[in-house]
């Protein structure tokens, strides 16, 4: 079974990102368990912690359909230790909202090197973070999403996604996000039918789908190898729309959350149904394509 979803607001309470997915017949979502833009946020008050746990009880939601997201000042490779510290500090603090609320996963980008140190020792920080963050949190797995490279981001090779999970010391709480449109731009294809089943085939050659743990489906604005982070609507970028049939229908992708983080909030109850009806060979039809 895959679970189809997007990355909604959780203004007002997480419980608001339940509802809201609720409301876009979403059966996984994304959300950030506090403002993704700042470094500090007022702790989850006993009846937030409830009232989500409600939520998810009250429109069926587990929490392996559920992939909240770290903030983006995070950078657990950070090459200057005071900022390292204050990275660390922010996921640890990230994790253990996880779990007060009940969440086994927490997504992130793993981090740059500012050309202040190479990619090894950069990857190996972010392993050391991740380890750090495992001895002082009990549950919560490290997912670790592709980038598309911009800048001195690391982890838009699978080889670097390979290389952290390698140097963590419980590999049962790490994992890996694949955002389509951020691997288009860092130059796996995705084009076609065969395309698509090729890229998925050198993730597992490289990564292996055990550690997958879920997935952000985004056509990309952006062209193909241009290490240029820009998402479309499905059907309405440089992707197409092959490559989201191939992964509906491929069952090594069966039992995680995949997230639509696409342009067009009003698009996403559209393109929700569409995913879903791609699993029995529906029609390709959508927004973009009408």
């Amino acid at each position: 079974m895959k679970y189809v979803g997007a990355h909604v607001s959780a203004a007002g309470g997480p419980d608001q990102a339940i509802k809201r997915a609720h409301e876009i017949g979403a059966d996984a979502l994304a959300l950030f368990t506090k403002n993704q833009r700042r470094w500090h946020a007022k702790p989850l008050s006993d009846e937030a912690i409830a009232a989500f746990r409600g939520a998810c009880r009250e429109y069926g939601f587990g929490a392996a359909q559920i992939l909240p997201h770290d903030s983006y000042l995070i950078n657990l490779g950070h090459p200057e230790h005071e900022a390292l510290e204050k990275s660390r500090a922010a996921f640890l603090d990230e994790c253990r909202r996880c779990e007060q609320l009940g969440l086994t996963l927490l997504n992130f980008h793993p981090g740059s090197h500012l050309e202040r140190i190479s990619e090894r020792d950069c990857l190996a920080r972010i392993a050391e973070s991740i380890n750090e963050t495992h001895a002082r949190t009990e549950s919560v797995v490290a997912v670790i999403e592709n980038t598309a490279g911009q800048g001195t981001n690391l982890g838009h090779r699978f080889e670097h996604l390979a290389e952290i999970i390698e140097q963590v010391d419980d590999r049962s709480r790490v994992g890996v996000c694949v955002d389509t449109c951020h691997a288009f731009a860092a130059g796996y294809d995705l084009r076609t039918p065969e395309a698509a089943r090729a890229t998925l085939d050198e993730f597992e050659r490289v990564v292996g789908f055990d550690y997958l743990r879920g997935m952000h489906l985004n056509d990309a604005k952006s062209d193909f190898a241009s290490r240029v982070d820009r998402h479309h609507s499905l059907g309405q970028g440089n992707i197409g729309l092959d490559a989201f049939t191939t992964i509906m229908r491929d069952p090594r992708i069966d039992g995680i959350p995949l997230i639509l983080e696409t342009i067009e909030p009003a698009l996403w109850s559209e393109e929700i149904a569409w995913l879903r009806g791609q699993q029995s060979g529906a029609s390709t039809e959508t927004h973009a394509s009408r």
